[in-house]
């Protein structure tokens, strides 16, 4: 009986199981939503999701996958953050900068795994980092300090930081720089290797995944140092000066404001004794050494100054030799005026002394010395050029260029010019020494006295021939042609005037006519004489040309041209180009007529004659 109950109730009470089971709903996947993504960053990001409803079963696993793919699943990347239905958040670690990521939640019970919806989102890309330049500090001349500071590093990490620099602005990584760690933060850059005395550029760099960045550009100047030169050997010395130099080779790094050579008679010569300037910067320079004492033994020394100091070459030595007297020639005279003529030289030679002066000197009689009238024109070796003036006019002078330097003075050789003789309306004459006398070359043209008053011009034949004062014509009244050719004719009233020619000057007696034909060959008793007289005394005074026949041979200079006459009776013109006659201011006594000289065409003596005084002849002026 109690095993019966026993089975009895069994089986009743597997009834009720097979009961209950029948009755009871099997479990679904559980239903959620995604979170959209948020806090992106170039590596993480934020999302997460809600389980609104777990399936009918304990959601096991919840958390949200992703991947570079579309539906990400948990068996790719994923986070677990918790149990259970409701909101949760989850954090992506981890990932790529600048790249696309797709996201789903997921959540785990028992039927399985659900995922909510798709989200997407990029991570921001890695941008460069910030970084300053630190001050430059401890500045040596070959180093210095600097640094920087990266504040942030762009989103990624910094690999590499330090100072990169150039004499140029803005250096970058192709320049000189430091590896100065990694990460952000502040860092010390040590410089060297620097050139002295040289303005730098210096910038803080950073580098991540995006690249590098700088920071500001920061100028320093490194110290300077004294230069380095070389001193040149002594290559050129004379009496009284050298040649020297020297090479600056390194500037030292700051500027060479002064170079050149410091030179004495002690060894060991500075800048604080002589010295020469011989300009700024590197290279090479020549020093000119002068006022030096001959056959004296010197020290020399190249020096070179910057803002550091001054730095000094090897010592060289020379000696200079003895001062020869210097050595010229004379430049024959030229341009002769009244008052004025040029002359010069060429110092061939400065007898290894310094010129002191060089010039021409000049007197009225033989060998001028420096010490009278005498030029100044330079103190170099080579030709040069002298202007004589303040001369008298129709005066013979001695002029030889000179040249002078500590020894003495030499001169070249001696020649002799003849000053013209200007009118008072500044007409200039050719002159000539003939014998003791200092004639014209050339016939009076003056229109004035030498007072400036004014000689009567009588063109017209009858007025000519009435005339018994002073007055003037040109041949034939033509003026252009005749004038500078044949000068004026005068009638003796105008010839005997005590003022026609220039001051100084007067239109010669018939003595001094005389005198001049007695320099040429005539004796004293021919020279008395009148008519022809002589023998080729003419052809000594006329013009080796312009006349229609019989030239002379002008041996004299007195260059006599045929400027025809004036007829006193009917004023007319006759014989130009075959007859010249010149006024004395000589009367022949008694009878209204005056001496005076003919030269022409068909004689070669000189003919003695008075002629009546309104008569137009030539005039030629002797100097007083």
């Amino acid at each position: 009986m109690k095993k019966f109950l026993n089975l009895f109730i069994l089986v009743c009470f597997l009834a009720g199981i097979a009961t209950l089971h029948s009755c009871k709903k099997d479990p679904t996947m559980a239903t959620l939503t995604t979170t959209a993504a948020s806090s992106i960053t170039t590596v993480s990001a934020s999302s997460g999701g809600n389980i609104t409803d777990d399936g009918g079963a304990a959601v096991t696993a919840r958390g949200i996958c992703w991947g570079t793919s579309t539906n990400p699943t948990i068996s790719g990347s994923k986070t677990s953050d918790g149990t259970g239905i409701g909101s949760f958040t989850s954090s992506l670690a981890s990932l790529s900068p600048n790249t696309l990521y797709y996201v789903r939640a997921y959540a785990t019970n028992s039927a399985g795994t659900a995922y909510g919806n798709e989200v997407s989102f990029s991570t921001n890309p890695v941008t460069g980092a910030a970084v300053t330049t630190a001050a430059v500090t401890s500045i040596l001349s070959t180093s210095a300090v600097s640094g920087g500071e990266v504040t942030t590093d762009g989103g990624g990490p910094i690999t590499a930081r330090g100072v990169c620099w150039a004499t140029t602005a803005n250096p970058d990584l192709t320049k000189s720089k430091t590896t100065d760690g990694a990460g952000t933060g502040t860092f010390t850059s040590s410089m060297t290797g620097l050139t002295p005395g040289t303005l730098y550029h210096v910038r803080a760099y950073a580098t991540n995944s995006s690249g590098t960045t700088y920071g500001s550009d920061v100028q320093f100047t490194t110290l300077a140092v004294i230069p380095t030169v070389t001193t040149t050997a002594i290559s050129v010395f004379t009496q009284t000066t050298a040649t020297a130099g020297g090479n600056v080779t390194a500037n030292g790094g700051a500027p060479v404001t002064e170079k050149g050579v410091c030179y004495g008679t002690a060894s060991g010569p500075t800048i604080e004794g002589a010295h020469t300037s011989d300009g700024t910067g590197d290279g090479a320079f020549t020093s000119n050494l002068t006022g030096l004492t001959s056959g004296t033994l010197y020290y020399v020394r190249a020096y070179a100054t910057n803002s550091a100091g001054t730095a000094y070459g090897s010592e060289e030595t020379f000696t200079t030799t003895a001062v020869a007297l210097p050595a010229v020639t004379s430049v024959p005279v030229s341009t002769v005026t009244n008052n004025s003529a040029v002359s010069g030289g060429n110092v061939t030679s400065d007898g290894g002394g310094s010129i002191t002066a060089r010039g021409v000197c000049w007197g009225t009689s033989t060998g001028p010395l420096a010490t009278g009238s005498h030029t100044t024109d330079g103190t170099t070796t080579g030709s040069f050029t002298s202007d004589i003036t303040g001369l008298s006019d129709g005066t013979l002078y001695y002029v030889r260029a000179y040249v002078t330097n500590s020894t003495g003075t030499a001169y070249g050789s001696e020649s002799t010019f003849l000053t013209k003789v200007a009118d008072r309306q500044g007409y200039v004459y050719n002159t000539v020494v003939i014998g003791s006398q200092v004639w014209m070359a050339e016939n009076l043209r003056t229109t004035v006295f030498n007072d400036n008053s004014i000689i009567p011009y009588v063109p017209g034949d009858a007025a000519w021939a009435a005339l018994t004062t002073p007055g003037y014509a040109w041949y034939n009244n033509d003026e252009a042609t005749n004038k500078p050719l044949y000068g004026a004719l005068y009638n003796w009233f105008a010839a005997s005037a005590a003022n026609l020619c220039p001051t100084g000057w007067h239109v010669p007696s018939d003595d001094d006519f005389k005198t001049l034909e007695m320099s040429q060959g005539m004796s004293q008793s021919q020279a008395d004489l009148t008519s022809w007289r002589g023998t080729d005394e003419g052809a000594k005074l006329k013009n080796a040309a312009g006349w229609t026949s019989g030239n002379g041979t002008n041996t004299s200079g007195f260059s006599a041209l045929p400027g025809g006459y004036r007829y006193y009776f009917d004023g007319g013109f006759n014989s130009v180009g075959t007859v010249g006659y010149f006024w004395s201011t000589t009367e022949d006594l008694g009878i209204g007529r005056a001496f005076m000289r003919q030269l022409d065409s068909g004689h070669t003596s000189i003919e003695r004659a008075n002629a009546d005084e309104k008569a137009g002849k030539s005039v030629r002026c002797l100097k007083n």
